[in-house]
């Protein structure tokens, strides 16, 4: 696999007619590897590093891409342990990865979930705190600037970003995590796809550098993961 460039290679989660069941169990096994990967505990410590600033203040939370719904509920539930007042909204193109993520989230009446094309997130949407989770790599190079602009334009206080690194060790290691522990051949698959269109810190250093008077931090997590936080440094009344 040459991962000199992006790849630009569909997922097969990408197919909106992808039989229900199939993608149920697809996301079984992605949030089991982001439990044990780090994806979780990367998001949820972000947000944290830009809330615990002013943890007395309520905050709006918008998850671009929230897929089915699992990084809210969990990043709900700890902001609920640390006594921070939030409310969250998930935005998703697909009405049956929607319908997973409100079913995962009923019982929290302050998560809400809806159906927006993320580039067309008008002032409805307009929040505290923009989270992006292994979302950023789905699209094309030339499509990227307008949508971190679009977190830019909604968020008052920061983003956090948690994407992909893309390199040939976590392409092997992946290969082999999956072939163990992973359940459906999408999520093998797919894992691999997302990392052949994932980044290099030079690569999202430039992107970063187009978004001025922001505080940026871009730092290497295991398991070969990015954490982009975004400080605006004006944070609510």
């Amino acid at each position: 696999m040459d991962l000199t460039a992006r790849s630009r290679m569909d997922e097969l989660m990408d197919n909106p007619n992808m039989q229900f069941r199939l993608l149920q169990n697809a996301y079984r096994d992605i949030n089991f590897c982001n439990k044990w990967l780090g994806g979780e505990s990367i998001t949820r410590n972000g947000v944290w590093e830009l809330v615990k600033k002013d943890p007395n203040k309520s905050y709006t939370i918008l998850d671009m891409g929230c897929g089915d719904g699992n990084m809210l509920f969990k990043l709900s539930n700890f902001l609920s342990k640390k006594g921070v007042s939030h409310e969250m909204k998930g935005i998703d193109l697909r009405d049956d990865v929607l319908a997973i993520a409100r079913e995962k989230c009923k019982g929290l009446p302050h998560v809400s979930f809806h159906k927006v094309d993320i580039l067309k997130a008008d002032s409805r949407f307009e929040c505290d705190i923009v989270i992006n989770t292994l979302t950023m790599h789905h699209f094309e190079e030339e499509r990227i600037e307008t949508f971190l602009n679009k977190f830019v334009e909604l968020a008052r206080v920061g983003v956090v970003i948690n994407d992909l690194q893309r390199s040939k060790i976590s392409y092997m290691l992946f290969k082999m995590f999956s072939s163990i522990f992973l359940r459906t051949y999408v999520a093998k698959h797919d894992g691999l796809v997302s990392i052949s269109k994932g980044f290099r810190k030079a690569e999202l250093m430039g992107l970063s550098k187009k978004i001025p008077n922001v505080s940026h931090k871009i730092r290497w997590k295991w398991a070969f993961r990015y954490v982009w936080v975004m400080d605006f440094n004006r944070h609510t009344e």
